[in-house]
């Protein structure tokens, strides 16, 4: 390995581009060698002003370009299986954007072939992890500051949802995270969860269910719920309350920048995930970028990956009618920590 640790970075859509900006100007220890998108002007425009960069169409191309060392994915959820699965090959290490694969299927696959590896290649990305009101929040609850965890109270707001998204989307895609929090925060997996519709939003797109309102059951009694709302028009907001039987602690207040003018004041909230968790995703980046110029690989793994989806596939099917699912996970390789870890 190099002074720099090479990079190739696969998708260089709104998160790729974001992470090749991060590795260029924020994240010290790491270059981008390679990037590949199929929409090669796209590339070409997130690397420009980049020395010594190779833009490739297909993502295989860049994992064997010169160079490499390490690989980022941030392509859309459905080519992430092909592209861990080349760079396992390839005993490239990886970070990959949640969902690490959007089916249980795929993303069991993934485990399977990292686990007859004997070790660790992957991290993903589940940034919030990194967040430093989370990491507060997490030695709360592991110092016992709030007593045995009853339950978590979580929101999670969008301005707008983009044209493609669907009805099953708000659970796969946005409450992917609040799955992964949940697990890490306790400590405990998730086995049952039931997701309920109110009336949708009048600014919800045509046939969007927008909000929904989920329940999540925990291994040990806990209860989480998640309100998810992907147009609800003023502002990006994440927030989680832990209830345990000797205290409460709340994240995810507004703290943005206080703006005084015209005789009036306002906070101005932020409009997007990649303004709200712009710390986390340089913490995450710098921590995998260190812990792989070490040999090592940290952080979220791919069994956290694998239950994300299981988890989310659990709740799409009780919003098309299932009522209360219960969750069905494999059987957990050694290989992997549990949750919480």
């Amino acid at each position: 390995m190099g002074d720099l640790l090479g990079v190739a970075v696969l998708g260089a859509g709104h998160m790729g581009a974001d992470h090749i900006r991060r590795l260029d100007q924020v994240v010290s220890g790491a270059r981008v060698v390679a990037v590949a998108d199929p929409e090669t002007e796209r590339a070409e425009e997130a690397v420009a002003g980049l020395e010594g960069v190779v833009v490739h169409e297909e993502a295989l191309a860049a994992l064997d370009a010169p160079g490499v060392e390490a690989a980022l994915i941030a392509s859309p959820g459905p080519a992430h299986e092909e592209a861990l699965l080349a760079a396992f090959a390839r005993r490239l290490p990886v970070l990959c954007e949640k969902p690490m694969v959007p089916d249980p299927a795929g993303a069991l696959r993934v485990v399977e072939a990292e686990a007859r590896l004997g070790r660790r290649l992957a991290q993903i990305g589940f940034m919030r992890r990194y967040d430093a009101e989370y990491r507060r929040l997490k030695s709360l609850l592991d110092g016992g500051a709030l007593g045995r965890p009853l339950m978590l109270h979580c929101t999670h707001r969008n301005v707008s949802s983009p044209p493609y998204f669907t009805s099953d989307r708000l659970i796969d895609s946005s409450v992917s995270h609040e799955i992964d929090a949940a697990r890490w925060l306790l400590g405990q997996e998730l086995t049952a969860v039931t997701v309920m519709r109110p009336a949708p939003s009048s600014a919800a797109p045509e046939g969007l269910w927008d909000p929904q309102f989920v329940v999540f059951e925990t291994e040990r009694g806990a209860l989480v719920d998640v309100e998810v709302f992907v147009n609800c028009g003023f502002g990006y907001q994440v927030r989680c309350e832990a209830v345990g039987e000797t205290g409460s602690a709340r994240i995810g207040e507004e703290h943005g920048v206080a703006v005084t003018a015209g005789g009036a004041s306002r906070l101005e909230v932020p409009q997007d995930y990649l303004v709200r968790f712009a710390d986390a995703y340089d913490r995450e980046v710098q921590a995998w970028v260190d812990a792989t110029r070490r040999g090592e690989v940290t952080g979220p793994s791919v069994w956290d990956g694998y239950a994300a989806s299981a988890i989310a596939e659990a709740g799409v099917r009780s919003l098309h009618g299932a009522g209360r699912v219960t969750v069905d996970l494999a059987e957990r390789p050694a290989l992997y920590a549990k949750p919480g870890s």
